[in-house]
């Protein structure tokens, strides 16, 4: 049976274009390194309690076999493998890969990274403990497809993390004339707002693949502070779930 490609051709030259400025904290991703801790914040508290870990050891994810779809420079898959995971990172754009590659093996960690896309990890038979799939479902061009797939790479009672941007008039402001426009953080055009998808609009869709949603959480940007926190209340942006792959009965 042919896959779907979700691929959109015109999103991954984009972040291709990017691609050496991945670790380059006041570069163009200055944003994803201004979030980082919050969107760690999250994944691992997730992952430890669904796995029973204990964040306070060394290593608390040994055992764990993690994908980091959309893996970009690596800005998630390393700290998944220095908390022990056994770490795939898979990205559509084949530039990104080198750049995640060098500096892992510069920070000495031991990471797959793969130029390959969810569909075809799904198609060969992989299977993961947990899925990240942070700010990557706003790029593409079929979101139920590409989630659908996510979930094949589930194994039964898996844990799926989604982020991706609220569609609303206060995340245009934000995400694209603050971001792009005025603060620069990225080219314009980085983000397309008619692909932006609600929380309600996500939690649908995360069920029609055929997972359970869980948890949902807001990702606010302080501007005093320059900080990002996550809030139960204001998902009007930025925002993340959690969803479980019902096991097999």
């Amino acid at each position: 049976m042919t896959q779907t490609n979700t691929i959109d051709p015109a999103e991954v030259a984009k972040f291709e274009a990017m691609a050496a400025e991945w670790w380059d904290v006041n570069g163009k991703f200055k944003p994803l390194h201004l979030m980082n801790p919050c969107r760690l914040d999250y994944i691992t508290s997730q992952i430890a309690a669904e796995y029973d870990r204990d964040l306070t050891q060394p290593e608390p994810f040994t055992g764990l076999r993690i994908l980091d779809i959309g893996c970009g420079g690596g800005l998630l898959s390393e700290p998944m493998a220095r908390l022990g995971a056994t770490v795939v990172g898979a990205d559509a754009a084949p530039r990104n890969i080198p750049v995640a590659q060098v500096h892992a093996e510069q920070s000495g960690l031991t990471i797959d990274y793969r130029n390959t896309t969810a569909e075809d990890l799904a198609a060969s038979g992989e299977r993961f403990d947990v899925v990240l799939n942070m700010e990557v479902v706003e790029h593409v061009a079929d979101p139920l497809g590409y989630l659908t797939a996510c979930q094949q790479l589930l194994k039964p009672g898996g844990l799926m993390l989604c982020s991706t941007l609220n569609r609303n008039p206060k995340s245009f402001m934000m995400a694209i004339v603050g971001a792009e426009w005025v603060m620069r953080w990225l080219p314009k055009g980085t983000h397309d707002w008619a692909k932006f998808i609600t929380p309600d609009e996500l939690y649908d869709l995360i069920r029609k693949a055929g997972l359970d949603p869980v948890d949902r959480k807001g990702m606010v940007f302080n501007p005093v502070s320059w900080r990002w926190s996550l809030s139960s209340r204001d998902l009007s942006v930025n925002y993340v779930t959690a969803s479980i792959k019902r096991a097999a009965i």
